[in-house]
């Protein structure tokens, strides 16, 4: 438990922090639930237009620190080749 007044503060703002985080996390993998669920379905049009909706939701949470660059990197790099792969 906390004792002085500035770690009371920090543990409150790491508590405010968190929920902030969760939201967004939680936000980004909808996204990408729905681009899966479209993907899943078959309809390219419908992928499609969920792939722009996700990549930018991706970066966003890489810029928010919530992914790391690199990996929000390669969620898209696969998402997209998945993408790719309902053409064929």
């Amino acid at each position: 438990m906390a004792n002085t007044s500035s770690a009371k503060k920090a543990t409150r703002k790491i508590a405010a922090r968190t929920e902030v985080n969760k939201a967004r996390r939680s936000r980004m993998r909808s996204f990408v639930r729905k681009f899966e669920e479209a993907v899943a379905s078959g309809d390219k049009t419908a992928a499609t237009e969920a792939f722009k909706a996700v990549e930018p939701e991706i970066m966003r949470a890489a810029t928010k620190g919530i992914v790391h660059k690199n990996t929000a990197s390669r969620k898209v790099s696969r998402l997209a080749a998945r993408l790719k792969s309902i053409g064929v």
